[in-house]
């Protein structure tokens, strides 16, 4: 099929998740768009909101819309990394007696895995999505077992309640793509909530697109050409972040102590590929640099303690880069 009408064809199955999104789901155009960019460009992705902002009901959906299988983990301070890989048990055979191991899977052989309150669990079983989430692959008893494809880990944690928690270590929060801050809707949207979700409503949602297609789509992102302007930009931001850089504008260089590796100048420039085939654009600009900037780099940015205490977000830090570098 010819690049040109692979995006057509992808525009056309982007207008029918939303539109499908929309029988459920109030609102959240941008976040619905920055979830389809990350699947498209294969990352993995960090939700954060308060509770009650339908983050499993969209997760949910849009795997139903894409016909993938779903898995939802609830982390809790005892959840153990077995529970997530799977384990192997003791199997008899009851005709010849013969007895062997056999490899259980858990619930992250899936295509779409919800890591519920990721932040809940302690680092031992936070690390169990590692091999996972970078490989596609699961170890256990020395044998590796490969993980379905497409395989998509979404991990939400809550901004507000950090009593009991164990925070991401960097390592892990960098193997996510993108970290998407999911806010209260405006006043009708919430209206139309209300007015929705008190009646009896039977929603069934139908596959629009299929797992062929998708995986297509997913090489696009891989096969558009990029201009080198693009990638210097992209490239010039990210080491903009490093305070030891000579790149780093000397106002922000207090507010942090760590900037963002190599990675994120990868994912910014696949990320701005995925903005530009969901909008049916032959390749990606610096604006879409800018867009991605925010759900690239707010979890890869180390503050200070000044930062801290001047109370200057990550996200204020981006703004001041972005005007800085990028014009």
């Amino acid at each position: 099929m010819h690049e040109k009408e692979q995006l057509e064809r992808l525009s056309t199955s982007v207008l029918k998740i939303r539109e499908a999104l929309s029988q459920r789901i109030v609102g959240q155009n941008e976040v619905i768009s920055d979830l389809l960019a990350c699947f498209l460009a294969g990352g993995h992705c960090l939700l954060i909101g308060v509770p009650g902002l339908a983050k499993t009901m969209l997760i949910q959906s849009l795997s139903e819309c894409l016909d993938l299988q779903f898995n939802r983990i609830q982390f809790t301070p005892d959840l153990m990394p077995s529970d997530i890989t799977g384990s192997e048990i003791l199997h008899e055979d009851r005709n010849t007696g013969t007895r062997e191991f056999r490899f259980i899977q858990g619930p992250v052989f899936s295509n779409i895995v919800l890591a519920d309150e990721i932040n809940r669990t302690p680092p031992k079983t936070q690390s169990a999505l590692l091999q996972a989430m970078q490989e596609g692959q699961v170890t256990s008893s020395g044998h590796t077992y490969s993980l379905p494809r497409p395989f998509w880990v979404l991990a939400t944690q809550n901004p507000i309640e950090q009593e009991g928690t164990y925070p991401l270590p960097e390592a892990q929060q960098d193997r996510f793509m993108f970290s998407i801050e999911i806010d209260y809707p405006d006043y009708d949207a919430e209206l139309q909530i209300v007015r929705t979700t008190t009646s009896k409503q039977d929603v069934i949602l139908k596959p629009v697109c299929s797992l062929k297609e998708m995986l297509l789509y997913r090489d696009l992102v891989w096969n558009i050409p990029i201009a080198e302007s693009v990638i210097n930009a992209a490239v010039s931001l990210v080491r903009a972040t490093r305070p030891k850089d000579p790149s780093c504008p000397d106002s922000i260089k207090p507010f942090l102590t760590w900037g963002a590796g190599p990675r994120a100048s990868q994912y910014l420039i696949l990320a701005a590929k995925a903005y530009a085939i969901l909008e049916n654009r032959p390749t990606p600009d610096i604006n879409d640099i800018r867009r991605a900037a925010y759900p690239v780099l707010r979890h890869r940015l180390v503050r200070s303690f000044h930062a801290e205490v001047d109370n200057i977000s990550q996200n204020r830090i981006i703004e001041i880069l972005l005007d800085t570098i990028i014009r």
